[in-house]
């Protein structure tokens, strides 16, 4: 029997004083290009994943989150539509330094603050299933399997 080894996914909810959240859209990067999703990333080996998701924040839009400012809200073990396996951890904050920014224009066509109870049609739907069971208060799902 063969061990599974799922990709380890994390996601921010970064939420703004008047409840909206950070969406990016995706660009050249050649999965879900045009489709929106969370600031987000993979866990690099020998990193937690608080401090994947707060690497990840400083990478994609350039701000500085402390990590007892980040409160774990979902956690899906999830199977892609091409079948592999993930486990994404699902991050909210409304603290943090600095202001969100593109700084990666050549994977990110632009951010966009959008109200989380009506996301936009185009959002990429692992983010947007993690963002509806936080809504909900659903703490951990297993979705594709």
């Amino acid at each position: 029997m063969t061990t599974q080894r799922p990709v380890i996914d994390v996601m921010l909810i970064l939420e703004r004083a008047d409840g909206r959240i950070l969406l990016a859209e995706r660009a050249n990067t050649g999965y879900a290009d045009g489709q929106l999703n969370l600031p987000s990333g993979k866990v690099d080996h020998g990193e937690s994943v608080a401090e994947a998701v707060i690497r990840e924040a400083a990478e994609e839009i350039g701000i500085k989150l402390d990590r007892d400012d980040l409160r774990t809200v979902h956690v899906v073990h999830f199977r892609n539509p091409e079948g592999q396996p993930r486990v994404g951890w699902f991050f909210a904050a409304s603290r943090w330094d600095g202001e969100p920014v593109n700084t990666e224009p050549h994977k990110c066509a632009g951010l966009l603050w959008v109200c989380p109870e009506q996301l936009p049609e185009n959002t990429v739907p692992y983010n947007a299933g993690g963002i509806a069971a936080y809504l909900d208060g659903r703490p951990h799902a297993i979705e594709g399997w």
